[in-house]
């Protein structure tokens, strides 16, 4: 009996002790402060991750960021991304137009309370001259840069009011940095204009801080040839591939296409055209999309204002002849003319 109750008394003590022993290890995995260190170090990480992609998100975007794919809409005499012309060949310059779309994509990142300069056909008045003014190819005063002053507003330096440095192109757009009621609007360049500059407030119209730039058109003047492209979650798709045809230097009429982005500011289902050195209707273009000065994305021209629309032209995609024009064919006009809208969409042009 002696024995037993010792064996007994032993078990009772081994239970005990593997009892305390679960205790005590269950205790220490629910000791709060192991799981307040274990949480902190999740929310670290967590943390970290999201200061990361917040870091990622804001880092100014590159040509190699920029990624592009074919969904066309429209696909009537579409190009090939090389394709031979006469004994040579010609592309779509993807990498030039990836630079672009990824200097688009920066400056919309920011917040801007966006206008456009605007002086089509003087319609605000013509600038005054600026100093240092030199006279161009087609006899027209020019500041240094090369901009003309016809159809384009007067830029100051900042603080300076009585005589412009340079000349803002019709079509740029910029970004307000004051009131837009002031008769001196203090503005920042965003598209062919670089730097601060006051302006004549009559010679802006506001856009607001709304605006969205997911609609794009680009005009390639050394391979004739113009693309559509849609900004659509993170990545860029062309909508359409075309040959087109320029403007051509020959003074005093026709002028070259002007390189730059400009947004895209009013659009007409017939633009008349009058004959050279005339007042006379010549003809009109169908679809007409302006984006600078007397520049007009449009399909062929006739050569009577009564003329049914000309679907296309052997000239297209060939060699610069237009007066500033981009031509197409007429249905790409149309697809572009329904496509991007006024004050929301840019023309990019190319060299």
């Amino acid at each position: 009996m002696k024995y037993l109750r010792s064996i007994s008394r032993a078990n009772s003590f081994m239970v005990f002790t593997i009892a305390l022993t679960l205790f005590y290890s269950c205790d220490r995995k629910a000791s709060p402060q192991t799981v307040d260190k274990e949480k902190i170090k999740i929310d670290s990480i967590a943390q970290a991750k999201k200061e990361e992609e917040e870091k990622e998100k804001m880092r100014p975007r590159t040509a190699a960021d920029i990624t592009l794919t074919k969904e066309l809409i429209y696909d009537k005499y579409t190009l090939e991304d090389k394709y031979k012309y006469k004994d040579t060949f010609r592309v779509f310059q993807w990498d030039k137009i990836k630079e672009k779309l990824a200097y688009i994509e920066n400056f919309q990142r920011e917040h801007n309370n966006y206008a456009l300069v605007a002086n089509y056909k003087h319609k605000n008045g013509e600038a005054p001259t600026v100093a240092n003014f030199k006279r161009n190819a087609y006899k027209r005063v020019s500041d240094t840069l090369g901009t003309e002053r016809y159809q384009s507003a007067p830029l100051y330096k900042i603080g300076e009011t009585k005589v412009p440095t340079i000349y803002g192109r019709d079509g740029s757009l910029v970004k307000l940095l004051s009131s837009d009621t002031l008769n001196m609007v203090r503005i920042k360049g965003l598209t062919n204009i670089e730097g601060e500059w006051d302006i004549p407030k009559r010679y802006i119209k506001a856009i607001g801080d709304t605006a969205s730039f997911k609609h794009i058109v680009v005009v390639d003047v050394t391979n004739q040839n113009i693309c559509a492209l849609e900004h659509k979650n993170d990545s860029w798709i062309i909508r359409s591939m075309n040959p087109s045809t320029t403007g051509k230097h020959n003074p005093p009429y026709g002028m070259e296409t002007p390189v730059g982005i400009y947004l895209l500011q009013e659009q007409k289902p017939k633009m008349f055209y009058y004959a050279d050195g005339t007042t006379n209707i010549a003809g009109y273009a169908p679809w007409a999309s302006r984006f600078t000065n007397g520049a007009y994305i449009h399909g062929v021209p006739t050569n009577d204002p009564k003329a049914k629309i000309i679907e296309y032209s052997w000239t297209l995609g060939t060699t610069p002849r237009s007066h500033m024009c981009v031509r197409n064919a007429s249905s790409h006009a149309k697809f572009v003319y329904d496509w991007i809208k006024p004050f929301s969409s840019l023309v990019i042009v190319i060299n």
